[in-house]
């Protein structure tokens, strides 16, 4: 991810837009998928809109997104 500071202020700009309390400090992307790291324990519906956000971006390989 060439980009990740871009890719992190736009998470949180999505996240802030729906109230979350959560942000999004750091993105890391290897072979088996991407990590990312939050200031909290995120919601299912912050997790859920992290992994849209992330689907949508077409530089991003959507198959290593995992929400638990």
């Amino acid at each position: 991810m060439e980009d990740s500071c871009n890719y992190i202020t736009n998470i949180n700009r999505v996240l802030k837009s729906i109230k979350s309390e959560v942000t999004v400090n750091f993105i890391h992307s290897d072979q088996s998928g991407i990590i990312i790291v939050t200031n909290k324990v995120a919601s299912p519906l912050d997790f859920q809109t992290i992994e849209s956000y992330i689907k949508s971006t077409k530089h991003i390989e959507a198959k290593g997104v995992e929400v638990p």
